[in-house]
């Protein structure tokens, strides 16, 4: 009898993504990508971070705790 080991579980690239990613949700997640492999480890890192990349909140301004938490609520729904 072969035996396997138990394989871990996995998550493939937007599978749960309902429909296909937009080039604003594209250029935030690279944004985002790049803000915490710099080291941010904070909401505050974050936000400051996608201030000083130059992107702009969805209502066109600064991003905040706020419109970044509602924003990511609304994207993972």
């Amino acid at each position: 009898m072969i035996t396997r080991p138990a394989r871990e579980p996995y998550l493939e690239v937007h599978q749960t993504h309902p429909e296909p990613i937009t080039p604003y949700e594209q250029k935030l997640a690279g944004s985002l990508t790049e803000i915490f492999t710099a080291g941010a480890t904070t909401l505050t890192e974050v936000v400051d971070g996608l201030n000083a990349l130059g992107l702009h909140g969805p209502d066109g301004g600064p991003w905040t705790d706020d419109n970044f938490r509602a924003e990511m609520r609304r994207l993972g729904n």
